[in-house]
């Protein structure tokens, strides 16, 4: 017996209850008509005249019924005798390149068939100013060159500061539309001063360019637009953080103050850039965001398909497992840590061979002295939280809490012949 297992053979991984999460699941069905009521508005429509070639920023991922989004504000553009076209608005993603950013934009189905509109890529850009710190502000050319902006994004909670303004309309016009440069410069003195540089930057752009309007959305607890909202430039200064106080108040949320162990079955890109969202598990990349349970010791146990290996967020939790790391593509990850400067998220967590003494491990280091009465939380990941796993030691607490329910006994955890969940 290796010394792994002998630390940890004694060591009870402890059963597991399933329990459904309540949460509001309020959203908006006829996306298209509440959308072109909110485009329809007389300040929205006298400033766009015949003619005029305008840029539809859009590229960030996740985003509920992208599709539809992008091609009614098309279409509404086109009824007043616009040409519209598309620019992918998504800093340095799609790995810096013009023809990897159109690829992204047809893998979330943003195509010339589907929105009415052709695609405009470059990673070309424009300096149209400097910040007071001096850091230059950066805009895509072909935006640039066009007689008005439009952009589209969600509105909601940043992984890694805190502000006013966070992730939302702002964040697409200051990094989005500012390619891989803007994204480095925005970046460049790190999360601590992104409250300040991203409204800043994105009130220059602003300024010094023909932005017309955003449309902003926000998602409920199940990733469905539940508010949408289209914002001339003064209303992207003034509603922007109420709208960002809303999506805070919609978030899904694990209703626990203090775990010992957090268990996670999956990680992955499309699921948070983060790998996972922070906001849902408290573990934040930075020290400046808060919020979430206090969780002694977290584990991740495996890699979405889809993340094709990016296993950033890896390095925010305590253990992982061989699976997760054989899976793990590196350079990928860590570029991840390179362009944003962030690189404790990328690093490698403590990794067990396989799941159970992933949890073993948790479970040992958890700080409590009876281990029976650990309180774990086991989830697939922080997408999916109407249904969660819980320990006996949570059970009272999840039996007086309004959101929660128990749905089944609570039953032994199935490993198979190699220690791996079923």
């Amino acid at each position: 017996m290796g010394i792994l297992q002998e630390l940890l053979k004694d060591i009870p991984v402890p059963k597991m209850a399933k329990v459904k999460v309540k949460f509001d699941d309020a959203k908006i069905d006829d996306l298209d008509f509440v959308l072109m009521e909110k485009l329809q508005r007389e300040q929205v429509v006298k400033s766009i005249k015949p003619g005029m070639e305008i840029a539809v920023a859009v590229g960030s991922r996740g985003l509920d019924r992208i599709i539809e989004l992008t091609a009614a504000t098309v279409k509404f553009l086109k009824s007043l005798g616009a040409k519209p076209f598309i620019v992918p608005s998504m800093g340095s993603h799609g790995g810096a390149t013009a023809e990897g950013q159109r690829a992204v934009l047809e893998h979330l189905g943003i195509t010339k068939e589907a929105v009415g509109a052709e695609i405009r890529s470059s990673m070309e850009v424009v300096e149209v100013g400097r910040l007071a710190n001096g850091l230059p502000v950066y805009v895509d050319k072909f935006a640039l060159q066009a007689d008005g902006i439009v952009v589209i994004n969600r509105v909601k909670p940043h992984t890694a500061f805190r502000g006013p303004v966070e992730s939302g309309i702002m964040k697409m016009i200051s990094i989005g539309l500012g390619k891989q440069k803007g994204a480095e410069a925005c970046h460049q003195m790190g999360f601590k001063h992104m409250a300040e540089n991203v409204p800043a930057m994105a009130k220059v752009i602003m300024e010094k360019t023909p932005f017309l309007f955003g449309v902003a959305t926000v998602e409920n607890a199940f990733d469905k637009i539940a508010i949408v909202e289209v914002l001339t430039p003064d209303e992207v200064i003034a509603k922007e953080p109420d709208l960002q106080k809303k999506a805070k108040s919609l978030l899904p949320k694990l209703f626990f103050d203090q775990l010992d162990v957090l268990v996670i079955d999956e990680i992955g890109k499309n699921i948070s850039g983060d790998g996972m969202d922070p906001n849902i598990t408290g573990r934040y990349p930075t020290p400046y965001a808060t919020g979430g349970p206090d969780v002694n010791k977290m584990v991740v146990l495996d890699v979405t398909p889809q993340s094709e290996g990016n296993a950033n967020g890896v390095g925010t939790a305590d253990f992982t497992t061989q699976r997760l790391l054989d899976k793990m593509d590196r350079e990928g990850t860590y570029a991840n840590g390179l362009t944003s400067t962030v690189v404790a998220p990328t690093k490698i967590a403590t990794t067990l061979p396989n799941d159970k003494m992933a949890f073993q491990a948790a479970v040992k280091t958890c700080n409590i002295l009876n281990f029976n009465d650990v309180k774990l939380v086991r989830i697939k990941n922080t997408l999916v939280l109407s249904e969660i796993e819980v320990s006996e030691g949570l059970l009272e607490y999840v039996r007086s809490h309004p959101n929660m329910e128990q749905i089944t006994d609570f039953n032994e955890i199935s490993f198979d012949e190699k220690g791996n969940l079923f």
